[in-house]
């Protein structure tokens, strides 16, 4: 099915939904990590996406240190599943642990790639609308805060110009360069 005339189709559309399944199950393990409001309206959203696969899950896998770790998981298992459907897809054969070991970097890079995102979008949302408030606005705020905070201290406001979004941004796309690449290569070696 590799070539196939509907290969690519189908790998997108298994991409979109697991890697948004994923999406959310790193979000309720982050919203959950930095405390943000359980009952703004987004949260309750991720929660009822994911609890239908998380409450079973939580019988198995139980919180270390207060944390959710059955969200962490997953999350994990859910890229590990879209790469093995994609890996089926293009003709590669059933690979379970080929996709386990390559979801672990994917992981990584979800998990930056939220706060890259959230830094930079909450970065916009303050030049177009400063002092505004939804409910997207406020689990973004305490998303990013714990991040943006020490930044904060290390470099104060500039003339009322606040650079530790960029700063913050530096570091995490600095954080996925060194990170990501050489555990996709361990990955792939240990294959």
């Amino acid at each position: 099915m590799g070539d196939g005339y509907l290969a690519n189709p189908l790998t997108f559309v298994v991409q979109v939904i697991f890697g948004f399944y994923a999406l959310l199950a790193m979000l309720r393990f982050l919203l959950q990590a930095v405390r943000a409001d359980f009952y703004n309206p987004l949260s309750q959203f991720i929660v009822k996406a994911t609890s239908p696969v998380l409450n079973p899950l939580r019988r198995i896998v139980p919180p270390i240190r207060n944390k959710d770790t059955a969200s962490l998981l997953l999350a994990w298992l859910t890229l590990a599943i879209e790469i093995m459907l994609v890996l089926l897809i293009a003709g590669r054969g059933f690979q379970p642990l080929a996709a386990l070991l390559l979801a672990i970097p994917e992981l990584v890079e979800l998990l930056i790639n939220i706060f890259l995102y959230g830094t930079l979008i909450m970065v916009i949302i303050s030049w177009i609308n400063p002092g505004g408030y939804n409910p997207a606005i406020g689990l973004l705020h305490s998303l990013t805060e714990p991040l943006l905070r020490p930044a904060r201290s290390l470099i104060p406001p500039i003339g009322g110009l606040d650079l530790s979004p960029m700063v913050v941004m530096i570091g995490l796309v600095l954080l996925k360069m060194l990170l990501v690449p050489p555990l996709k290569g361990l990955a792939v070696a240990l294959l």
